[in-house]
């Protein structure tokens, strides 16, 4: 028995459940945290976080201003200038994000040790686990 009912949250149509799919992807918690000091164009973001591309780094924006953790400001000025910051809901991930980040450096090599311990790691998925 799971022990999940109905109203539960992380059911398929709950809200809570999208929060959570939102924040897991790759790049968002890492794009919030680059913001997290205030705004940032496009580029100082780009190396701020580095090992991510031009395209992915403006689809991950988008995705979070539809979603309201993000505004973007586009600046009447020649050359066009744009700047991205977190909005007041955004903002409200950071000390999560700051504890997850103390986690991982206080954890990160007991993950590793755990690897390289199992030679064979479970596909997603399979049995047993």
């Amino acid at each position: 028995m799971s022990g999940f009912g109905p109203g539960d949250s992380f059911l398929a149509d709950c809200p809570a459940r999208l929060a959570v799919e939102l924040i897991a992807d790759k790049w968002t918690v890492v794009v919030l945290a680059g913001l997290s000091k205030g705004p940032v164009r496009h580029g100082e973001l780009l190396k701020l976080i580095g090992d991510i591309s031009r395209k992915m780094l403006t689809q991950t924006l988008r995705r979070l201003e539809a979603h309201g953790l993000v505004r973007r400001h586009a600046y009447a000025e020649v050359p066009p200038r744009v700047e991205y910051e977190l909005t007041p809901l955004g903002a409200t991930l950071i000390d999560p994000i700051h504890t997850l980040t103390e986690w991982a450096r206080a954890n990160g090599e007991a993950v590793l040790d755990a690897l390289d311990a199992d030679p064979e790691p479970v596909a997603q998925g399979a049995p047993g686990r």
